[in-house]
């Protein structure tokens, strides 16, 4: 392991919430859930408003709506939220070569390979540097983890949540996590902390009083002996530029366990959904799709389709990743779901599968797709007539007199729309409207930061 905390973990704050109220004035300090709002829909990201009701990533869209029934709950604007990851990544890139993306909110930064920083001074001005440039450049904030190994960097980011910065010093590490919980350790989920529970182990400091072959007595020699590492703070993984890697996955593991199949089918849509975010972020596509499934029993399985051509669309990996759960029992219950994408290229391609592109590319603009929502066949879209114009909750809209806004909610042939900008110093009016109104238009999200214009620019006067 490295001498210097040179190894950065940048986490943004509640992203996707904190993205909709950096760009909707009326939200700023109110609880904002965005996630699916459909009878399947998951929670994406919630605000820390939000959060003090116990409102949590992936958790069910109806047992939120229970625990903040005055929040406001949006469908996810990907665009947007892609766009700001292009800002906060180039960032990061400008400081090293060696960036390991997550998803679109979360990456490490190898310092040293950029030759920005070698030791705890240097380091941490690095840090309050990037800090204050994401500020600057989105308006959002981000919590900043520096360490000598990626486990730490991350567990430091954790710490300085929301919109700090922890610097974990080397020689401290044993320390730092010696009386925290099993949990804090990447691979502790629920199963394996009650596990350790029963045979008397709560603390990484009595993992490591435990030696390596009670460890692995307890949990298989593969699982104990990394946790024993882990708990000695060895972490020698270096950080991989996204580039490099062969898969890209993402998973999560739920404490307690999922028996519900709709759910189920539910987060491995979601999952399906956050694997191509961190597959576009990564400017790359993947010709075979994983499904990962750990059951009750702490049993394992993997099942992978391999497709004509490499993807990065959404649609064809959640449905690749739905074929895959079908051919896997769920009855027991679920501890961990995950989604990856393996066989990378640098390219896609587009006519990967014709009812893909006629469900998801051919909707009028303005018909939003919730999260979790079920994919619609080609020949049932060309059977069914032109759909009413859907206005989903949270989309941009313009107005041909009132100019910008989102839609607060629609139903009943009608569709409210708060007209408000990024910029503005405080919430917006609030209009009415039929939702076939011909003045009312989609439209595109606004950059958070309002830009700057500079002296004499756009007056049409020449140069000398």
């Amino acid at each position: 392991m490295r001498t210097g905390p040179t190894i950065l973990h940048l986490d943004m704050d509640a992203f996707y919430a904190s993205a909709e109220q950096a760009a909707k004035p009326s939200l700023r300090g109110k609880a904002v859930v965005v996630g699916g709002l459909g009878p399947r829909g998951v929670v994406a990201t919630a605000s820390y408003e939000a959060r003090v009701f116990g409102v949590h990533s992936a958790m069910p869209m109806g047992q939120a709506r229970r625990l903040a029934p005055h929040a406001a709950y949006l469908v996810p604007r990907f665009r947007l939220y892609r766009e700001i990851s292009e800002q906060v990544m180039g960032l990061l890139r400008a400081l090293s070569p060696l960036v390991e993306p997550l998803s679109l909110d979360e990456a490490f930064v190898d310092l040293e390979a950029g030759e920005v920083a070698w030791d705890e001074a240097s380091a941490e001005a690095v840090g309050v540097r990037l800090r204050a440039d994401i500020r600057r450049v989105t308006g959002l904030t981000g919590s900043v983890g520096l360490a000598a190994s990626k486990m730490l960097a991350k567990i430091a980011s954790e710490e300085a949540k929301p919109d700090g910065l922890v610097l974990i010093r080397p020689g401290t590490e044993r320390g730092l996590l010696g009386p925290k919980s099993v949990r804090i350790l990447p691979g502790v989920g629920p199963a394996t902390g009650d596990h350790l529970r029963r045979a008397g182990i709560l603390t990484v400091a009595e993992i490591a009083e435990a030696g390596e072959d009670e460890l692995v007595r307890l949990l298989g020699k593969s699982h104990g002996a990394h946790l024993y590492a882990m708990a000695l703070a060895h972490d020698d993984r270096p950080v991989v530029a996204e580039r490099d890697s062969k898969s890209v996955s993402v998973e999560d593991t739920y404490d307690v366990d999922i028996h519900e199949r709709v759910r189920v089918r539910a987060e491995v849509q979601r999952l399906a959904d956050r694997c191509v975010e961190r597959l576009r972020a990564a400017e790359r596509s993947g010709r075979t799709v994983v499904l990962k499934v750990r059951r009750y029993d702490f049993s394992t399985l993997t099942r992978s389709e391999t497709l004509r051509g490499p993807t990065d669309d959404p649609g064809v990996v959640r449905e690749a990743a739905a074929r895959l759960l079908e051919s896997v029992d769920t009855t027991g219950g679920v501890r961990l779901l995950g989604v990856g994408v393996s066989g990378l290229a640098d390219y896609t391609q587009e006519d990967l599968f014709a009812q893909v592109a006629a469900a998801e590319g051919e909707r009028p603009a303005g018909d939003a797709v919730e999260v979790g929502q079920e994919p619609v066949a080609a020949a049932e879209v060309a059977a069914e007539p032109a759909p009413e114009r859907r206005w989903m909750a949270g989309h941009d809209v313009r107005h041909a007199e009132f100019g910008p806004g989102w839609v607060q909610g629609s139903g009943l042939g009608r569709v409210t729309v708060r007209f408000e900008t990024p910029y503005a110093a405080g919430p917006g009016r609030v209009r009415t409207f039929l939702v076939d109104d011909p003045s009312l238009e989609p439209g595109e999200p606004l950059p958070l930061v309002e830009p700057v214009v500079e002296p004499g620019a756009g007056c049409g006067e020449e140069k000398a």
